[in-house]
């Protein structure tokens, strides 16, 4: 893998040496035209690799129970094996089941498929993610969620209305993930014991621990399928890098100098307001740079950006212009983007650590590990061969962990144990994990349950109550659960399922940094001094007064299509209230009592003003503060709940809402005797 390729240095864009050097290019003004793919999707099919390989495959496949698939990248396995499948007649006395760990690839891949096979979206192919169902009684192919398959799976433990299940990206090893594994086990050994009909289980990846899935899945056989790989050439830097953004800016403009325009850029960032300030900054970049060079259209990608705005990254640029697409790791796998032929990657992640010994979970900016590396790097050979420009030391790849720590075992637990008590699992503690968790994080999570009411203890077995039966009823976190449970006791149901929505939803609201004076200054009238929560159902109900407005939005820098998917997902949680048989009434003008519901819902997320002026956490005392995004930002109530914490230079508090101490001892006074206690100790 070279350091340097030891031409020239490039022409720079700012002050400062390059990271990188790069081959001058003459080529760079006018570019290789770009070629939009024209040959019929039949055609396409059949130049992937593996339709060579497919009367192979469906004769093993056809035999076996289980199977470990592994496709190389751009081998064509995801799209492809469910129509195998299908056209071969195996499995369909039932639905093909074809699980993603993200919401855009179960979208996108089932929309290709469609394509593929001639046939309109949610009729012969579908896809369920979460608020979202496009499939019919015709539906033979469905792509999901695995969240989504775990849920069908409380109604259903058996899955019986699937023949085949393929878990996709295996090896990304998300929570829901790992508990499907064990489900989908479950399943197929209780179809076999019964003699109903077998629950064939097809396990994919472009890499994984071979031997762990083989052996989990009862010595299940292995397959291999070649893909479809270019050489890519790997970079590292020089130095260590302090700045990663900076550095990534840099080596960005680098090659946007010197490369054709019709060779597109990846690069990886952690989040959405790292991927928008760096979208900012290189819109205004490029208006500095010499006329020959070429434009630059820069794409955004993360999984809360409106589908719209996802789908843009497959679109061909404008004549004359470079894509760039600024993602976070929702592009290391599932999607192929074409044209991408220099990746970019700053070696970080954002990602969830779960402390089971003071119950703080916290997203956290962190090293990515070898794996997430080389999957980041294959991005840049999928069509022809690629550059990748690693911003980190060789000696500091290195040092990265082989494998990502799967995310159950870094994770709160609560709503799994939940979902698998709902699943009625038989003893929770002896489930089959794959990667077991920790008995302190199972513990911390029963505990957590039994304080929202959810679980009792009988003996050795841990049982759901009415009210957790209750709660695994809803998609969501067993606290907004239990909040949206509680609100007839405030006579606030109305208020509190709009709350719960807005937070289902991430970024119902814009907020361009280029313009964050006129954003303040058109939020003054929502804003509560009461907290966040209050300023959301405030823009809520102003957007509900006014017909949903697409130009109020835009004033009022309102995100209007997530607005609408706000309402979606509220009328799906009421129609559960009201299977549910709750009394569903508005509190109106009166929001203390919806505050008062938020505290008793969300007690264990709780912080007091010190006297030094700072917050600590009333259960652990872990130092906080407020995040600067917050309307209380400028404030200092004395008590406040909070929704996550995140850290990055300090941990902050997201999304608050000002509560009375008294309502919290209320609420759970066990809990916070025993937290008084063994503070005064």
């Amino acid at each position: 893998m070279p350091q340097e390729s030891g031409f020239p240095p490039p022409k720079r864009f700012k002050a400062g040496s390059p990271l990188f050097t790069f081959p001058r290019n003459p080529a760079m003004q006018t570019g290789t035209p770009r070629k939009p793919p024209t040959l019929p999707l039949e055609v396409q099919r059949r130049q992937l690799p593996i339709f060579h390989a497919r009367p192979q495959l469906l004769a093993q496949l056809r035999g076996l129970d289980c199977a470990v698939l592994i496709g190389e990248t751009g081998s064509g396995k995801t799209t492809q094996i469910p129509q195998y499948l299908y056209e071969s007649g195996i499995g369909r006395q039932g639905i093909i089941a074809v699980t993603q760990p993200r919401r855009v690839a179960a979208i996108s891949l089932a929309t290709r498929v469609a394509e593929e096979k001639k046939t309109e979206l949610g009729k012969l192919v579908g896809y369920t993610v979460r608020f979202e169902d496009v499939t019919s009684d015709e539906t033979r192919i469905k792509f999901l969620t695995d969240g989504m398959l775990l849920r069908e799976a409380i109604g259903d433990p058996q899955l019986r209305k699937y023949s085949i299940v393929l878990l996709d990206e295996a090896h990304e090893r998300t929570i829901h993930t790992d508990v499907l594994f064990g489900v989908v086990k479950m399943a197929q050994k209780k179809r076999k014991e019964l003699g109903k009909v077998p629950l064939k289980v097809i396990v994919m990846s472009a890499t994984m621990d071979v031997d762990l899935f083989s052996q989990y899945f009862n010595k299940a056989p292995v397959l291999y399928l070649e893909g479809r790989q270019h050489p890519i050439q790997i970079f590292y830097t020089k130095q260590s890098q302090s700045d990663y953004l900076q550095a990534a800016v840099v080596t960005l403009f680098q090659i946007h100098q010197e490369a054709p325009f019709s060779q597109d850029i990846l690069v990886f960032l952690t989040g959405q307001e790292e991927i928008e300030a760096m979208a900012k900054t290189c819109r205004d970049v490029v208006k500095h740079l010499p006329d020959d060079c070429p434009q630059m259209t820069v794409m955004p990608l993360y999984a809360s950006l409106p589908h719209s705005q996802q789908l843009r990254v497959f679109q061909t640029a404008p004549t004359g212009h470079r894509k760039v697409i600024l993602s976070t790791n929702i592009a290391e796998t599932s999607i192929t983007i074409a044209g991408i032929k220099y990746v970019i990657d700053t070696g970080m992640v954002k990602a969830k650590k779960y402390n089971p010994g003071n119950g703080l979970e916290v997203l956290a900016v962190q090293r990515v590990s070898k794996a997430q590396a080389w999957q980041r790097t294959g991005r840049a050979g999928r069509e022809d061969s690629g550059k990748c420009y690693r911003l980190f030391t060789e000696a500091e790849f290195e040092k990265f962990d082989s494998m990502t720590v799967p995310e159950i075992q870094r994770c709160n637990l609560a709503s799994v144990m939940l979902q698998l008590l709902a699943i009625r699992i038989p003893n929770i503690l002896k489930f089959d994990f794959m990667s077991k968790p920790s008995p302190d994080a199972i513990r911390a999570a029963i505990e957590q349950l039994s304080l929202l009411g959810a679980v009792e203890q009988k003996e050795d077995q841990i049982l759901l109550t009415s009210m957790g039966r209750k709660m695994a009823a809803f998609p969501l976190d067993p606290r907004f659960s239990k909040t949206i449970l509680l609100s007839p006791k405030f006579h606030c149901t109305e208020e509190v399922l709009t709350i719960v929505s807005l937070l289902s939803v991430d970024n119902v609201l814009h907020n361009p940094p280029s313009r964050r004076d006129d954003v303040q200054a058109v939020r003054k009238k929502f804003i509560s001094s009461e907290g966040d929560h209050i300023t959301l159902l405030n823009i809520y109900r102003a957007f509900k007064t006014l017909g949903k407005n697409k130009e109020w939005c835009r004033e009022n820098f309102v995100n209007g299509r997530n607005m609408m998917l706000v309402s979606e997902v509220r009328s799906q949680l009421r129609d559960i209230c009201i299977k549910l048989s709750m009394p569903i009434e508005s509190s109106r003008t009166d929001t203390g009592n919806i505050r008062q519901c938020l505290a008793h819902g969300l007690f264990m997320n709780t912080a007091e003003l010190q006297p030094d002026g700072t917050y600590a956490t009333i259960d652990t005392h872990q130092p906080v503060a407020i995040h600067p995004s917050s309307v209380l930002f400028h404030c200092k109530p004395a008590c406040v709940v909070y929704n996550e914490l995140l850290h990055t230079s300090k941990c902050y508090m997201r999304d608050l809402c000002l509560v009375d101490a008294d309502w919290l001892f209320e609420a759970a006074p066990d809990y916070f005797r025993r937290k008084l206690k063994t503070s005064k100790n």
